[in-house]
């Protein structure tokens, strides 16, 4: 069987393949560092052999809990932010028929899977807690400390609302804990309640949790086979072992491109889809970037469209603006369905040229077209290609992604596995809203504002 692959193909106008090959032992050192923790971030790398590490039972637990929500609720909420909910996501946008939450429940094999604790907008919670009221629905509450501010509050809410509409034993039975093995508010919560609960390991990064309990869960609560999207992240994570040669390495090969493309000035990085399913699978893979390079005052800028959609508000930019850009495409071989464009008798349209052609032929030269466009617009191009979208095709791109995120942090020259940056902002929350401990803070913030 095919597994994906990477075209570098119109990114060689911009650079010669022994510039790409010249990187080739920097590669490799980074690479054997992910392996080895002899790097900056080694305490955070129990991602790099996860895949090949859970078991059949581990498998088990996960889905035995997944099918006590499926039995129980018409929907389950998964409560958490950044990589506690966005790998999740965009595996479950990506494998789900995409307007199955419109199905009544008789019609539905799962529950609709919606998500809080990402935001602090108040309609939205306001919203989201008044059409629960008639539904039967659980909780997967995911935070490593539990006093994480906006998912502590939509919890906190979540909880509420369930225990008044079904009482505090049958919530113990629809809430699971994804939180620290030892400590923090959640822990001490699910021991008192007694709820099930899931272990984020110390060694794995939010960001890079999607195949621990933090993304399984909701992807098993989803319906989705999780055996086979481990599969397929197992079948990258043996195709980029440290023995294996860099020319079939291939994220190494895009680890390495990417950085030399930043070295030309290329500073924004836009990752392209023509697949409406993998909208989410861009938002994750943009924390994933993000929050790993941009650190330092440095890194590749991670920006993402959806196309052909944003081609009718962006293209123009891409096409003509600043050039300092290049994109990552994401195209997916096979469509799961066939829809074929029907003859018109009038034709005012100016379709029938297009009579029994599938639309997704019409999307695949949009593709092409749009690619061919942008490499002549200055625009350097890489391609990723999936066979199909499966649970086997998803679980190695997270993996392809991941990988290539760590050897690309390396090359740069930073610690892919910290985020210091992310504090910033919440000392500064929580000296406005006065929070105990911020006394000093917060008399220093009120005389700037």
């Amino acid at each position: 069987m095919d597994n994906i692959q990477l075209h570098i193909r119109e990114v060689l106008g911009f650079l010669t393949e022994q510039e790409i090959l010249n990187q080739a032992s920097l590669a490799t050192a980074c690479n054997q560092a992910l392996h080895n923790g002899s790097r900056e971030g080694s305490d955070f790398l129990g991602w790099v052999n996860l895949p090949s590490s859970i078991t059949e039972e581990e498998i088990k637990d996960i889905e035995d809990a997944a099918t006590v929500l499926r039995t129980r609720c018409e929907a389950v909420v998964v409560v958490g932010i950044g990589g506690s909910y966005l790998g999740a996501r965009a595996v479950i946008d990506a494998l789900s028929s995409s307007f199955d939450w419109l199905e009544e429940r008789q019609s539905r094999k799962n529950p609709v899977i919606l998500y809080a604790g990402n935001n602090i907008g108040e309609d939205y919670l306001y919203e989201l807690m008044d059409w629960l009221k008639d539904k039967e629905f659980g909780i997967i509450n995911i935070s490593k400390s539990g006093t994480t501010t906006e998912p502590a509050i939509a919890f906190r809410l979540l909880k509420e609302q369930l225990e008044s509409k079904v009482g505090k034993e049958e919530a113990r039975q629809r809430i699971v804990a994804i939180t620290d093995a030892t400590k923090g508010a959640l822990r001490s919560l699910a021991t008192i309640e007694g709820y099930k609960t899931f272990v984020i390991p110390d060694n794995v990064g939010g960001r890079y949790s999607v195949l621990t309990p933090v993304g399984l869960l909701p992807i098993a609560v989803a319906g989705i086979d999780i055996s086979k999207l481990v599969q397929g992240a197992v079948e990258i994570e043996k195709a980029t072992a440290p023995n294996v040669s860099f020319d079939y390495n291939l994220p190494a090969i895009y680890a390495v491109i990417r950085n030399l493309l930043y070295k030309q000035g290329k500073k924004i990085e836009i990752l392209v889809n023509y697949h409406p399913k993998l909208h989410f699978l861009a938002e994750w893979w943009k924390q994933l970037y993000g929050e790993s390079e941009g650190k330092d005052n440095v890194g590749i800028f991670p920006a993402a469209v959806d196309f052909t959609t944003d081609l009718h508000s962006m293209g123009q930019w891409i096409q003509e603006g600043e050039r300092s850009i290049f994109e990552t495409v994401i195209s997916v071989k096979k469509p799961t369905h066939t829809v074929q464009i029907p003859y018109d008798e009038s034709d005012l349209d100016g379709l029938n040229y297009l009579n029994g052609k599938r639309v997704d032929e019409v999307n695949k030269m949009a593709e092409l077209g749009t690619r061919i466009a942008h490499v002549d617009g200055k625009v350097p191009n890489l391609l990723i290609e999936l066979p199909e979208l499966s649970e086997r095709y998803i679980g190695q791109l997270i993996y392809f992604f991941e990988k290539a995120c760590g050897i690309s942090g390396y090359i740069l020259g930073i610690n892919p596995f910290n985020q210091p940056g992310v504090e910033a902002y919440k000392k500064n929350m929580f000296a406005l809203l006065e929070k105990p401990g911020y006394e000093e803070a917060t008399k220093a913030i009120k005389q700037r504002i």
